[in-house]
């Protein structure tokens, strides 16, 4: 049996610099009391430790907590100058990338419009888009410690090639990260955007603290994100939860996966597929989501009104809104049968204009056709959600990186 190996002097040090950073992440600005009750380390120590961390610029002054019993006490923060990250989202149409600072405030954003398809070079697009975002906040790009750029598609880890992005032109190239990293100087990671959205969902949306769950996004595309024991489950080559090509009942079968969105759940519930069901229910608007919100709207309207005095648009959005239901839950019964998750979240443009009036007949359709009965829920982040979870990604990195070289270990 082994023998436990006592802790060191400066092993003891750096967890105790941790805590405290992460306290000061969590309750920040925060005085040594605050700091030594929050971490259990004593007065002195954390004395020490304060000024150990303010001489490596992790932590600043911010000013006195007055109006208190007691002595005046000096406020520390964590210095967000330390370091500096950046996340993109990229689309077809454009490149939009936010800057944030290592205690987590968004200090810069831009947005690239891409609307040529023809001779793109993806390190100057990339470089422009970065270079936009670090001069909004008043930086230049070699500042960057790391950016995550989130995409409509999945770097296979084998081949180091985007696949299932045959709509984004330039992106498809030997050894992608490594040409980024290497023609932007700068340290690059790409994720899946659905999978991002996920990651802003288990931190600040309706998945916290969720070891089990699965997320659907409908946009004009269809993907998912899987999350399982609180980790993405990404697959062999990277396209765990493309859910957009699995063949699906009443759809054509997608023989050429090339060409997007022609078969299959993304032929059912994409975006072009939305449209064309509101529409042949007498429902207009200029995009999935614009007519979709307005039979939501409908439906609660004639809820509100009771069954008896329901208009006919009430019906004619019932009736929508049902064979939208209908086709999602047959399209989840799929996913709970073989991943068994404990929660479904709904989110993009589609789905979230479908609004609650959506969610509640997904759950009950999905409930009808499936033995676990997962909750399911509609996203609540706000903005962005692939740009939040791909600064959360560059954040947590960078800050496992900059809070672990404070003290060197033995």
């Amino acid at each position: 049996m082994s023998t436990p190996v006592p802790g060191t002097p400066s092993l003891l040090r750096a967890i105790n610099d941790r805590a405290a950073l992460e306290a000061l992440l969590d309750r920040g600005p925060l005085t040594r009391p605050q700091i030594s009750d929050l971490t259990g380390i004593s007065k002195p120590t954390a004395s020490q430790l304060l000024a150990r961390l303010e001489e490596a610029g992790l932590v600043v002054r911010d000013g006195i907590r007055e109006g208190m019993p007691g002595r005046t006490a000096e406020l520390y923060r964590i210095n967000g100058s330390a370091a500096h990250v950046a996340g993109a989202d990229v689309t077809p149409a454009r490149i939009r990338v936010s800057v944030a600072d290592l205690a987590g405030t968004v200090v810069g954003e831009h947005t690239l419009p891409t609307p040529d398809r023809t001779g793109v070079d993806v390190v100057a697009r990339m470089a422009a888009a970065l270079d936009g975002a670090a001069a909004a906040a008043g930086l230049a790009r070699g500042r960057l410690g790391l950016a995550v750029i989130g995409i409509q598609g999945a770097v296979d880890p084998a081949t180091g090639r985007l696949g299932y992005a045959s709509h984004i032109p330039g992106w498809h190239i030997p050894d992608l990260v490594a040409t980024l990293s290497d023609g932007l100087g700068v340290r690059i990671a790409i994720e899946n955007d659905v999978n991002l959205a996920a990651l802003a969902e288990r931190a600040d949306g309706q998945a916290a603290g969720a070891g089990d769950f699965v997320l659907l996004w409908v946009a004009d595309g269809v993907g998912m994100a899987v999350v399982l024991n609180g980790a993405l489950h990404r697959g062999a080559t990277g396209g765990a939860g493309e859910i957009g090509y699995m063949p699906a009942v009443g759809a054509p079968l997608m023989r050429d996966v090339r060409r997007t969105h022609t078969g299959g759940v993304h032929s059912l519930t994409g975006g072009a597929a939305v449209l064309k069901l509101m529409r042949e229910h007498g429902f207009r608007g200029r995009d999935a989501a614009t007519a979709l919100g307005r039979v939501a709207a409908d439906v609660g309207t004639a809820a509100a009104e009771g069954t008896r005095t329901a208009s006919d648009a009430g019906a004619r959005a019932e009736r929508a809104l049902t064979e939208l239901a209908s086709r999602l839950g047959v399209t989840l019964a799929t996913v709970v049968a073989i991943v068994d998750p404990g929660l479904v979240v709904l989110t993009g443009d589609v789905l979230l204009a479908g609004g609650e009036p959506l969610r509640a007949r997904v759950e009950q359709h999905l409930h009808s056709l499936t033995i676990p009965r997962p909750e399911v829920r509609l996203s609540t982040v706000q903005g962005n959600p692939v740009l939040a979870g791909a600064l959360q990604q560059a954040l947590r990195e960078t800050r496992d990186e900059v809070f672990s070289s404070t003290v060197p270990l033995p």
